[in-house]
């Protein structure tokens, strides 16, 4: 069954493909622990207690289709070169209380957008797992349609320098900094960033440190791209 949305962002100086908008595809990659073979393509297999069936995740992810897809049209606005993959994690107990929602992957490169999918992943509910507490997750893609260009990590690293510093201060009283972020950013005219987001596999991104990270990486300055937008990736408190 088809149903989460798709479009991919292309990295490089080459066009990007034309999709004139989003299209619903793509499946799910569920969990199922070791000792129980995979039931369909696409499953992968760790060690965990419990699965969740596709069809499941599928009825879940159903009523918010739409509001997905609207994360990235209400807000991509003239930005054309905004685009990229994405990847939504949901941990969910026996009982199909959902206990987190994580943005595990994401080249994206834009919070709000990053922000609003979470915000609908946290609103789906599910029934429950299959033999005990699982989790599962479900890549979204959407395509860019503006030219750039990629900067590779070491020079993404280099035109950041030490400037990561300042998402420190984000980290304060109840607001915990995440680990292991990944910092998409795209680098327009005059060095002056024009869109910057975050993702990490490993922890849960708290909404105000995205909130306060996003401020303080849009205040950096970098290298000027010279007529195009540069997209580039680096990682935060890397473990």
């Amino acid at each position: 069954m088809l149903f989460v949305v798709a479009a991919a962002a292309c990295g490089g100086s080459s066009a990007p493909k034309h999709v004139e908008e989003p299209v619903v595809s793509s499946k799910p990659t569920t969990r199922v622990p070791i000792e129980e073979p995979p039931e369909e393509e696409g499953v992968t297999i760790i060690n965990a207690r419990g699965r969740m069936d596709t069809a499941a995740i599928a009825a879940g992810l159903e009523p918010h289709n739409q509001a997905l897809i609207d994360c990235y049209l209400s807000k991509v606005e003239s930005r054309r070169w905004l685009g990229g993959h994405v990847v939504l994690h949901w941990d969910i107990k026996k009982d199909g209380t959902i206990t987190a929602v994580k943005l595990a992957e994401s080249d994206l490169g834009n919070w709000p957008i990053e922000k609003c999918l979470l915000e609908v992943a946290r609103a789906a509910t599910f029934a429950r797992p299959i033999g005990g507490d699982a989790d599962f997750q479900v890549p979204l893609d959407f395509t860019a349609k503006g030219r750039l260009v990629t900067w590779e990590e070491d020079k993404g690293l280099k035109a950041v320098g030490g400037q990561t510093v300042k998402l420190d201060a984000c980290a304060k009283g109840k607001v915990k900094a995440p680990n292991d972020v990944t910092v998409t950013l795209y680098v327009g005219p005059a060095g002056k960033a024009q869109s910057v987001g975050f993702s990490s596999a490993a922890t849960v991104i708290d909404d105000a440190w995205g909130d306060c990270a996003e401020k303080a990486a849009l205040a950096w300055r970098l290298p000027d791209p010279k007529g195009v937008v540069a997209k580039l990736a680096i990682k935060y408190r890397a473990q």
